[in-house]
């Protein structure tokens, strides 16, 4: 069985960053969060949740970004990290390419490749 995971309520949550319930009620007005809600609508703060409030946040009260500013950094990151997932997939598949490939060549030895040392080409002698 998978280990369930920990949500936290609107009040914990505000009690955590010392902020007003409503300020989360804000963000996810203006789409920077998406708490998920139970069946009786009440919003429910996942552990990814809690680290994106830390963010905007920290954008926000450290470093003076208005709501529309993190708006655009958020999507840039969410933008970044599906690239960087893109990218892994690629590199993976090219990856197991190359080694089918390998395996492929292991062991035959074709006539018109020429082996090489550290000094340059090696001449093949046919006797």
């Amino acid at each position: 069985m998978g280990q369930r995971r920990r949500r936290y309520s609107i009040s914990v949550v505000a009690e955590m960053f010392d902020i007003h319930p409503q300020t989360l009620r804000v963000y996810e007005r203006e789409g920077l969060l998406r708490p998920a809600r139970t069946e009786g609508n009440t919003r429910v703060y996942s552990q990814e949740d809690v680290e994106r409030i830390e963010l905007i946040l920290r954008l926000t009260k450290d470093l003076g970004v208005n709501l529309a500013g993190v708006e655009v950094i958020l999507n840039m990151r969410d933008r970044m990290e599906r690239m960087q997932c893109q990218m892994n997939e690629l590199l993976q598949t090219m990856a197991e390419q190359f080694d089918a490939e390998m395996k492929h060549w292991e062991g035959r030895e074709e006539e018109g490749l020429v082996p090489v040392s550290r000094r340059g080409l090696l001449r093949r002698v046919h006797l």
